[in-house]
């Protein structure tokens, strides 16, 4: 039974889900890095929310670690490198919070057109000061909305509902979403000319931080109020306030900040600046919603092998699971023959699919032969590290897919470039469930991958196979199975032997000097 530690607060019922679907849970939150180090070794599966910090020394000791999964959008707090090195998969819950955090959006955007912090804090020290604060409606205002995923098409549903005009940039919006959503699609300088209100919905990357640049504040409309309630870091804070005292932006509310916990910021005190302290995700009903989701995605992979929302490996719903499960297996067996045969003279791979296996997803298929291939350079590669050890050793990867119909119902090819040209492997599944070799190196053969087996080069020749048998006969090495494969008669013929007993080196050696033979390799497969 797999065993899943919560080590952060969260909703009791995160770990009833997971004893009611077969999954041993400990709850044991508050530890110290090094009183968590102490005790994840007995782990499978953790589940955390923003206090544990999985660290490089942490994700060492958690030696069957095979899954870590965020209650919550930011993964901050993981070093998602690191864990995917280890093969660990790393998983965040993005749509529990999804509505919570739209809605502080727009409540964010209402307090600032009717300045409602300063004006309750008046009123409360009994000013009464009626005049002094002049609002505007949202009602016919442009919203500019920079991310237009999960989160940003929320937040333009509630505006369009409000009477507002959208206008939205998001590299990643096609013109057909747009529609569908109701709103102007634009490039960043056409939305910051006009908006009325700006607000922000996408992740902090390379290409997003401080996408709200002094340069770029510069662009706006004069008295543009500005919301983020996405990431610290998407607006140039400094900039920012120079704005507002200037009059470029009338109004700014943050609810996230470049540096967490805020407690300084040149934005503090700042009139018409109002902020909150990360509350974006802080509704009962997300956490209990964020909760629930982890402890069902993480049993998911673990009892099906089904990957939800992963950061860090290609998705896998717990209905596609056991429909690749013998394809991933195939997938796995081409690579780890290819790898054992060729080894450190590739330097690219093509997986190509057709048939059942073309309408399928075909990321894991990928990731399955990468895990085998890679096995040769590690003992600890899977699924979730091989993609970053191909990466890691330049290796090029392509994906294939054909539609045309083979002499398979199914097939995968595996292609490998290597100093000396190109070189394939194909496999299907018999059966629809059992994996077999079909094709090796342009030679038709059919093969089991199974267990021990000798992989030998030869001439075609009569007499060679009596040969080879008394061999391994003498050395009391028993043939499981025996499959051949040769060009033509007379020409290069390819052998694949399954054995029971042990060939040594000495055995391989004296193979190897049989006549005809022109290469010896001894395969392991699982």
């Amino acid at each position: 039974m797999p065993k899943v530690l919560i080590s952060d607060k969260m909703d009791p019922r995160a770990a009833a889900i997971f004893k009611e679907r077969g999954v041993e849970v400990d709850v044991i939150t508050g530890k110290t890095p090094e009183e968590l180090i102490a005790i994840i070794g007995d782990y499978d599966g953790l589940a955390i929310r923003s206090s544990t910090k999985v660290t490089k020394e942490i994700l060492d000791a958690a030696t069957n670690l095979k899954v870590i999964g965020r209650a919550g959008i930011g993964v901050d707090n993981v070093d998602i490198p690191y864990a995917s090195s280890k093969g660990v998969i790393v998983m965040n819950t993005p749509f529990g919070n999804s509505i919570t955090t739209a809605e502080h959006a727009i409540a964010l955007m209402f307090a600032l057109a009717r300045q409602l912090p300063e004006a309750n804090a008046q009123t409360q020290q009994g000013l009464w000061p009626k005049n002094g604060f002049m609002g505007v409606e949202v009602t016919g205002k442009t919203l500019g909305l920079i991310g237009a995923g999960n989160i940003g098409s929320i937040v333009a549903t509630r505006a369009l509902g409000l009477k507002m005009k959208v206008v939205a940039f998001d590299p990643f919006l096609t013109p057909e979403r747009a529609i569908e959503m109701g709103v102007e699609k634009a490039d960043l300088d056409t939305l910051l000319a006009k908006a009325d209100f700006i607000t922000l919905h996408t992740p902090l990357t390379d290409q997003t931080r401080n996408i709200l640049s002094r340069e770029n504040l510069a662009k706006t409309k004069k008295g543009v109020r500005i919301i983020n309630c996405a990431r610290g870091g998407l607006i140039d804070e400094a900039a920012l306030k120079d704005a507002l005292d200037s009059g470029q932006v009338a109004g700014a509310a943050l609810d996230v900040f470049q540096t967490e916990p805020a407690k300084e910021s040149p934005l503090f005190g700042t009139p018409n600046f109002i902020c909150t302290p990360h509350l974006g995700a802080s509704t009962d009903e997300a956490q209990v919603n964020v909760a629930l989701q982890v402890a069902d995605q993480l049993s998911d992979y673990l009892l099906d092998g089904g990957i939800t929302n992963a950061l860090n490996v290609p998705s896998l719903s717990a209905e596609e699971a056991p429909k690749l499960k013998p394809y991933m297996a195939l997938a796995e067996k081409l690579g780890s023959l290819i790898g054992q045969l060729e080894g450190d003279q590739i330097s690219g791979v093509a997986v190509e699919v057709e048939g059942h296996a073309a309408e399928l997803n075909q990321k894991p298929i990928t990731a399955a032969v990468l895990a085998g291939l890679m096995r040769v350079y590690s003992d600890t590669v899977n699924m979730v590290n091989a993609p970053f050890l191909a990466k890691e050793r330049g290796l090029d990867v392509r994906e294939v897919r054909h539609d045309r119909e083979g002499d398979y119902q199914t097939l995968v090819r595996v292609t490998v470039t290597t100093e000396s040209g190109e070189r394939s492997v194909a496999g299907t599944l018999f059966g629809h469930a059992q994996p077999r070799l079909v094709e090796l190196f342009g030679i038709k053969v059919e093969a089991d991958l199974d267990g021990t087996m000798l992989y030998i080069v030869n001439q075609d020749a009569p007499g060679f196979i009596g040969r080879l048998g008394s061999k391994l006969g003498e050395s009391d090495v028993n043939i499981g199975t025996f499959h051949l494969g040769r060009r033509n008669q007379g020409g290069e013929a390819v052998l694949l032997l399954s054995v029971d007993g042990t060939v040594t080196e000495p055995l391989r050696w004296e193979i190897c000097n049989l006549t005809g033979v022109k290469q010896v390799k001894l395969l392991r497969f699982a």
